[in-house]
């Protein structure tokens, strides 16, 4: 059957457009395809984001400040009494470092106070006066051990002069006291070499039997009652130039750290630590030291504190006399900690 001629045109035409259609196609679809192989190419040029990894962080450090106040004042008190003010001050600052198997550990512990009381206007007494250094290099015996080789150093001093008894004299109108202590006078300064038990955290003891220290005492006046030895058995045992100025100890040392927090706003630390002199009656004349600290954090920048000091030392004289020393302190202090921990 024979189309006619508008048919056979209508034919033609259809049959061009679907090939002009497939040929725009396909080249569209090739301007794809190289479209998208350039923006791979580009992407594999461009530069690669890595992963940020973080450092480790070996040092850990610290510093707690404090400043604690207090004061009396009584207008018409029948019962009696002078008006007071108190000012106390610290610094707690740590610095440690660990890595694999080796640690090491250092504290600063610094306070100073004084007392004013309207019975003596021009006087400003000393209540609170630490210089105490601790640092220890410590290596774990293995990688599970509890134990570690250590190496210690401590020191132990004040900064000013302390005294007693005072009494006003009437033409200067100064106030004289009986020293008592300075700077440096006694100094204590120890070097130990044992080993360390630490089971937990909160809880170490270190053993030491290889430790040398020098006790020091560097105001004359004061020698004889710290127990310094005569530069010769022939001096005069009543001059302080005799003496010398310095001791030397060496024997065994064991010191037991304990801290804990019993809960978010209590906490306790104490520090025992025992001295056997290895030349001078060893075992039986023994020096101790025995610090305690409880703390109750009643705010941010708040705390309660009960600080506590017990030593014992059988070369130190008092009154004539082998004494056990004991202060304590109480106080409520305005309180602010900066460290680097994460």
């Amino acid at each position: 059957m024979l189309l006619p001629i508008d048919a056979m045109r209508m034919k033609r035409f259809l049959t061009g457009v679907m090939c002009l259609s497939l040929c725009v196609s396909a080249w569209a679809q090739d301007d794809v395809q190289k479209a998208a192989a350039e923006a791979a190419a580009a992407l594999m040029k461009a530069p690669q984001t890595k992963a940020k990894v973080e450092k480790p962080q070996y040092w850990n450090s610290s510093a707690q400040f404090d400043l604690g106040t207090s004061s009396t004042s009584l207008w018409n008190w029948a019962a009696g009494g002078y008006n007071t003010f108190t000012l106390n001050m610290g610094l707690d600052a740590k610095a440690n470092y660990a890595k694999h198997f080796l640690s090491w550990n250092n504290r600063l512990q610094l306070q100073y106070g004084f007392l004013w009381s309207a019975d003596k206007k021009n006087l400003l007494q000393k209540s609170n006066d630490l210089m105490y250094l601790e640092s220890r290099l410590a290596y774990r015996t293995s990688k599970e051990s509890k134990w570690n080789y250590t190496a210690s150093f401590d020191f132990r001093s004040q900064f000013s002069d302390s005294y007693d008894s005072y009494k006003l004299n009437e033409e200067t109108g100064e106030w004289n006291g009986q020293l008592k202590s300075g700077l440096f006078s006694p100094a204590y300064t120890n070097i130990a070499l044992g080993m360390e038990w630490t089971p937990n955290d909160w809880f170490n003891v270190n053993i030491a039997p290889l430790t040398g220290g020098f006790t020091i005492c560097t105001t004359e006046a004061l020698r004889k009652k710290y127990g310094m030895k005569l530069r010769s058995d022939d001096l005069d045992p009543e001059v302080g130039e005799n003496y010398r100025n310095a001791l030397f100890q060496f024997g065994a040392q064991i010191k037991m750290n304990f801290k804990m927090a019993l809960n978010d706003v209590l906490s306790y630390e104490t520090q025992l630590v025992l001295f056997t002199d290895y030349l001078n009656q060893p075992f039986k004349s023994n020096r101790v030291n025995w610090d305690n600290k409880i703390t109750c954090q009643v705010a941010k920048y708040f705390k309660v504190s009960l600080d506590t000091w017990l030593l014992y030392d059988p070369i130190v004289m008092i009154d004539g006399h082998q004494r056990v020393q004991f202060k304590d302190s109480f106080a409520i202090k305005f309180t602010y900690l900066i460290s680097n921990k994460r």
